[in-house]
């Protein structure tokens, strides 16, 4: 063993790294980014409405797909809860 390898521990070394104050930035500079006109609430308003859209209008394949889904638990109930097929 050479004297550099000497002096390295045999065993595991305790390391932490306090991210804290790197966070705090990160997130300072997000809602920096985002703006003061920018409303939580109208986003997620907006995120539903393109998801009732997204399930819109499905064929029958389509449909019973996602009702299986649903009936899963894998996608959420969208809509009135009725069917989510236009028309």
């Amino acid at each position: 063993m050479s004297e550099k390898d000497a002096s390295r521990p045999t065993e595991p070394v305790e390391f932490s790294v306090d991210l804290t104050g790197h966070e705090l930035t990160r997130r300072a500079h997000v809602m920096a980014a985002l703006g003061d006109d920018w409303d939580p609430v109208e986003m997620v308003r907006g995120e539903e409405e393109a998801y009732d859209m997204l399930y819109s209008g499905l064929d029958p394949e389509q449909q019973r797909l996602y009702d299986t889904l649903v009936a899963a638990g894998v996608l959420p109930l969208r809509g009135d809860g009725g069917t989510t097929r236009e028309g």
